[in-house]
């Protein structure tokens, strides 16, 4: 499970805001910093901030669940996520974590990007210091998008970064989705199903991301890869 990582704005006044109070699924950067190890150091500038980022994602949920005709029950069932928290999600009332909304796309049928992203721009730029970080709660996993959100439709690319002895499981997402995993540098080792294989820096791999995976770095150094998630539709 990961959880969304909210950078402080660099053009902020310097008269520093008073701490927000942590909400469930995010993390602000000196929380973050203050109880883990760090991956690797994350680019300064700015980001949306996490009461910015909730309106957004309530927003997206409410609009496409609406488009499909379906009520928070109906979701609720699809998507093996309670009604009383996709009502929460919807009024802005928790900051949800990143395995929550990727039960909640999985539910919806859409890629996991246009819960979190305003309505697509006919072009769009994404700086390194814009994208959104997610991190995972024990600061072992992070990704970050590479391309602005609905350049390709159905297809997402990120930059995934893995600590020395670490794994993160993924459940498997919706039905016909596939992930191409191409290591720049380290060790990987992916567990799909019931299979599992050895990656060094140079090999690529692709494989069927609708059932259980898992990414883990048997190595002592970081691993870093580019994902690319393609959607069925």
């Amino acid at each position: 499970m990961l959880e969304i990582l909210v950078k402080r704005t660099a053009t902020r006044a310097a008269a520093p805001a008073p701490a927000p109070k942590k909400q469930s699924g995010l993390e602000t950067p000196g929380e973050a910093k203050d109880k883990r190890p760090r991956v690797a150091d994350l680019p300064p500038g700015d980001d949306v901030g996490a009461a910015d980022l909730a309106q957004r994602v309530a927003g997206n949920l409410r609009s496409k669940r609406r488009a499909r005709g379906l009520s928070l029950d109906e979701l609720a069932r699809s998507a093996g996520v309670s009604r009383a928290a996709l009502s929460q999600i919807e009024t802005c009332k928790t900051n949800p974590t990143v395995g929550v909304l990727w039960k909640i796309a999985t539910g919806l049928g859409i890629p996991f990007a246009e819960l979190l992203n305003a309505t697509p721009q006919p072009f769009a730029v994404l700086r390194r210091s814009e994208a959104q970080v997610l991190r995972s709660p024990d600061g072992k996993f992070e990704s970050r998008p590479l391309v602005p959100a609905g350049a390709l439709p159905l297809v997402e690319l990120y930059e995934l970064l893995l600590a020395p002895r670490s794994i993160h499981a993924a459940e498997g997402h919706s039905p016909g989705t596939r992930e191409i995993i191409v290591v720049l540098t380290g060790k990987l080792r992916m567990r799909v199903g019931d299979e599992l294989v050895d990656l060094q820096a140079g090999d690529s791999m692709a494989f069927e991301a609708d059932k259980p995976h898992a990414y883990e770095n048997p190595g002592p150094t970081d691993t870093r890869c580019h994902n690319v998630i393609r959607y069925e539709r």
